[in-house]
């Protein structure tokens, strides 16, 4: 009877590795530079675990990758703690799916600790909420004018910060009324009506107050010379706008509000998810976790 023949042993070059791995992020996912770090961040503290203590990328068991979780995230906050592990989750599963690297797909054992009341109610605007907003929105300065048609995009169109920071002239076809989204969280790319008020919002901005220049970038700022404006500062400026009006939350509050009235009007869950640019039903669904017109009439007393 011959000799098994012992497996050879291999080693992987962890930082490599990881260059790989983030080139397919960005492939397939929607990300920026600060995600990015991070992911990255993670991924070589989790090799320098692994080199320090001695064990082969293709030997890790769930243990391995639990002990180095305990140490890396002690002085992290639960949120953070729960984003760190998300990311180490997608790095296991791309070992095990796409290079073959693992014996056993990690990821579907790497769970947090039990989270009480883990689906949280979203946050939404009530009716009163929202003509309190657009009441106290002012529409007079070139800067008052861009918030103003970026708040009706969020609001009527459940757009992003994100998605509307990437608009383009070239995506508004404003005889038709109709603007082309090319890119979305989900890559898909979508042709949506513009509401009527939403489209004089954005035309007003376009002539009062969007500089003259050579960007085609839809919103820009404005000092010290105008450049297309990114997703952080739409973000901030629609908080901002919500402060101004004495409301609370922040930008994605709009963009839940405009799905509870989709739910409301009698859209189809799958409907909703198309029109919010979500990859699976179940994104869509915490949005969704509330039917805010039978909890009103229960908890508020509110007919509408």
């Amino acid at each position: 009877m011959g000799r098994l023949r012992q497996k050879r042993r291999i080693c992987y070059d962890m930082d490599h590795t990881c260059r790989e791995y983030l080139i397919y992020f960005r492939k397939t996912r929607q990300s920026g530079p600060t995600q990015i770090g991070a992911i990255t961040r993670v991924i070589k503290a989790f090799g320098s675990y692994l080199k320090k203590s001695g064990i082969e990328l293709t030997g890790i068991n769930i243990e391995h990758v639990d002990d180095f979780l305990t140490m890396f995230n002690a002085s992290y906050a639960k949120t953070t703690q729960r984003l760190y592990r998300s990311y180490l989750r997608c790095f296991l599963r791309y070992l095990y799916n796409e290079r073959n690297l693992i014996r056993k797909n990690l990821a579907d054992l790497l769970i947090g600790p039990p989270m009480f009341a883990k689906a949280k109610p979203p946050k939404f605007l009530r009716p009163n909420e929202v003509r309190q907003l657009f009441d106290r929105l002012p529409h007079s300065t070139a800067c008052e004018l861009r918030t103003y048609a970026q708040v009706h995009l969020a609001y009527f169109m459940g757009l992003r910060p994100i998605e509307i920071s990437r608009i383009t002239l070239d995506d508004i076809a404003f005889t038709k009324g109709l603007l082309n989204l090319m890119n979305r969280k989900n890559k898909k790319p979508l042709e949506l009506p513009i509401p009527e008020d939403t489209l004089k919002a954005i035309t007003a901005y376009i002539i009062g107050g969007r500089p003259k220049t050579l960007y085609r970038s839809l919103f820009l700022i404005i000092w010290p010379t105008p450049t297309p404006m990114s997703a952080n500062l739409t973000g901030y400026y629609l908080r901002k706008a919500l402060q101004d009006a004495g409301l609370p939350g922040t930008a994605y509050w709009l963009r839940h509000t405009f799905a509870q009235n989709m739910l409301e009007a009698g859209a189809s869950l799958f409907e909703i998810k198309e029109m919010l640019g979500h990859d699976t039903i179940e994104s869509t669904r915490q949005y969704l976790s509330i039917h805010t017109v039978l909890m009103r009439r229960v908890l508020f007393d509110e007919t509408v």
